[in-house]
Parts: structure tokens; C-alpha cells; sequence
């Protein structure tokens, strides 16, 4: 690679089929639960604690509709219940339940699980720094979308300044 940003570019071609193949490694593990790939994103974001639709809805930079119906599917199989929001009176609060916190940490034990036989072969130190690159090309580029002004159909707002993206 001649430049950095030539390199970043290769990060950039790899990140779609590493989406792919994460979604095609989990697929097994998510369908013996009932649980969608969408499902599944929603459940992890509920992980870390109570969150409007609206709030997930950003943060997974997917409409807010889409969001509630995946909701309302995960209350249906018992994973989610929606609670009074003291800050919004017609805006409830998604929680995870007991048996959705028990699912989703037996499909999130099951990935780490495959991914510990990388880790190990891994230096720790290029993890911290993959992570860093991936955050700061995901920065950028929403930044450089943002700036481009048309969004050509990509109308689905993303998450706020000091949303965390995780």
C-alpha cells in the first residue's frame, strides 16, 4: 500500500464481507431462539440498559419503524417489556427481561466464543488498534456524508452527537 489512505480503503473493502460472514456464523445460534439478525442488534443495544425505540432506532442508524416492529416481535417471545419513561410520557422505555437478558447472553457467549481462537493467535495490541481505526474511519466517513449535503435515499438519521455507536 502506497498511502494511508489507500489502506484505509482496504479496511473499507473488507468490512462488508466481514458483515456478511458475522451475520452467516450466528445465523444458528440466533434461530434456535426465534431471534432475527435485526432482533438481535436491538436486544445487544437493551443490553445496556433501558433505551427508547427512537434511541436504538439512531443508534443502529435504522428507521424508527423498523425498530418497534423488531421490538414488539422480542415482546412477543418474552425477551422485551416496555416500562413507563419518566423523562416522556408517550415515549415508553424497551427493557430486556430476564429470559432476554439470559438469550441474548447465551448467543453473545457463543460468538465471543468463536472469536477467542483469533484472540489468542492475535497480538492484543493490534485488536485496541483495529478498534481505533474501524471508530475513527467510522467517524469520518459519516462526517464526510454529512457534509455532502443529498443523502440520496440514506434519509435514516444516525446516532446523535454523544450517542455512543457501539
Amino acid at each position: 500500500m502506497s498511502t494511508g489512505a489507500e489502506g484505509l480503503y482496504e479496511v473499507l473493502r473488507h468490512v462488508r464481507p466481514l458483515h456478511q460472514y458475522s451475520a452467516k456464523a450466528v445465523a444458528g445460534s440466533l434461530a434456535e431462539h426465534e431471534v432475527t439478525l435485526g432482533m438481535r442488534a436491538v436486544l445487544e443495544r437493551l443490553g445496556d440498559g433501558p433505551r427508547t425505540v427512537p434511541q436504538v432506532a439512531r443508534s443502529l442508524w435504522l428507521p424508527r419503524q423498523v425498530v418497534q416492529r423488531l421490538a414488539d416481535t422480542a415482546v412477543q417471545l418474552g425477551f422485551v417489556r416496555f416500562a413507563d419513561n419518566p423523562a416522556h410520557r408517550r415515549s415508553k422505555l424497551a427493557e430486556l427481561t430476564g429470559r432476554g437478558r439470559e438469550v441474548f447472553a447465551e448467543i453473545h457467549d457463543r460468538e465471543l466464543a468463536d472469536l477467542r481462537e483469533l484472540a489468542d493467535r492475535l497480538d492484543p495490541d493490534d485488536i485496541e488498534a483495529a478498534v481505533r481505526v474501524i471508530s475513527a474511519l467510522t467517524e469520518h466517513t459519516r462526517e464526510v456524508a454529512r457534509r455532502r449535503g443529498d443523502d440520496h435515499g440514506w434519509s435514516t438519521p444516525g446516532p446523535r452527537p454523544g450517542e455512543e455507536i457501539r
